[in-house]
């Protein structure tokens, strides 16, 4: 590779910069191990946003978390250039933004990043960097997009997620001793992902017919939570809703110990998929190459999922919604993130009732 860089010694101080939403993070995290393989005595500090720092709750490969605002004031760029002003050797940057890009320059003298392709805004940026990946938004699991910045430092892939973790593990007095159940996460952040109510609480109630212990899982937002009471009205008495009272690394612990998982397009999924508990996600507008979770145990460089269809890879089972449309990559039928998407509208609970037999083996 043409524009790999080299070092004289390895680097003792590196940035890597993720500014991205929690599922996005979660997927840096085979290059963040990566690099800590590479360079086992060298102390790495994650520049990410504050809230998705969860996410990497627990994870022995970061030395520091440096957090900041989706949109910072004034105030806050300066103490953060402050912050990490040529405080690096090398700063890696796993998005082609301009402010992961400035960050880089401001960090370290050499750099690496993910930059536009040529023709596209911002595909100078290059010049500014001692090695540089063209970003590819249709064909390129974010993944093996990210390990991509690995093969410029000429160092080993590591394909494996890392989750969060947690000393204080989510209690288990909520479900019955040796009981097995089923987490299902409905909500995601956007409207234009979301599948109905009637589809969710039609297969909650085949899980617990099935003999499963329902779980729900959910974030602090109020919709969110409201969405979830909604759904658990429409469950057996013994559901058990936890949305909004888990840290993500607690959240990790209480899916791990599934049957199954159940979830749409949202970072959530993503963290299911790294416990390695069956998982089954619900697809609809969205890329399943470039956005897929992926799935435990696969150290492939070719992406894990096709873009058309429904697939199984190891302990992850990917459902699209209909349409000749799917994938559209757009942002729901209107064109917005608060719009519906008919692909998952018209998904009907039988086609995941058929997963579900599959994955538990019935």
């Amino acid at each position: 590779m043409a524009n790999r860089i080299v070092f004289k010694r390895p680097p003792a101080r590196i940035l890597l910069i993720a500014l991205r939403y929690l599922g996005d993070a979660l997927l840096t995290t085979p290059l963040l191990h990566s690099l800590k393989q590479a360079y086992p005595e060298a102390k790495i500090d994650m520049l990410i946003f504050r809230n998705t720092a969860g996410m990497f709750e627990g994870n022995a490969d970061i030395d520091q978390i440096i957090m900041t605002p989706n949109r910072p004031t004034f105030k806050e760029l300066r103490s953060l250039t402050q912050r990490i002003f040529r405080r690096y050797d090398l700063a890696v940057a796993v998005q082609a933004g301009d402010r992961p890009f400035l960050y880089s320059l401001l960090a370290a003298p050499k750099r690496i990043a993910v930059v536009p392709p040529k023709g596209e805004t911002g595909w100078w940026k290059r010049y500014f960097l001692q090695g540089h990946v063209e970003h590819d938004n249709e064909n390129t699991h974010t993944v093996l997009q990210n390990l991509k910045l690995a093969d410029l430092l000429a160092i080993p892939r590591c394909y494996a997620l890392v989750p969060p973790r947690s000393e204080a593990a989510a209690p288990e007095a909520w479900i019955a001793e040796d009981r097995a159940y089923a987490v299902l996460h409905p909500y995601p952040q956007w409207t234009y992902k979301q599948w109905p109510l009637d589809g969710w609480a039609d297969i909650g109630r085949y899980l617990a017919e099935a003999g499963l212990q329902l779980v729900l899982s959910g974030g602090p937002a109020e919709q969110e939570i409201r969405f979830v009471a909604e759904l658990q009205k429409r469950l057996p008495e013994n559901t058990v809703n936890l949305a909004g009272q888990l840290t993500l690394a607690q959240l990790a612990h209480v899916i791990a110990g599934a049957r199954c998982f159940i979830g749409p397009d949202t970072g959530i999924t993503h963290l299911a998929a790294a416990t390695r508990v069956p998982v089954i996600a619900l697809f609809g507008p969205t890329n399943p190459v470039k956005w897929a979770p992926w799935p435990c145990d696969y150290r492939q460089d070719r992406n894990p999922f096709e873009k058309v269809g429904d697939q199984q890879v190891n302990n992850v089972s990917l459902i699209q919604g209909q349409g000749d449309c799917v994938p559209c990559d757009l942002e729901g039928c209107d064109r917005h993130r608060q719009s519906r998407s008919r692909c998952l509208d018209s998904l009907p609970s039988a086609t995941v009732k058929h997963r579900i037999r599959q994955v538990l083996g019935r």
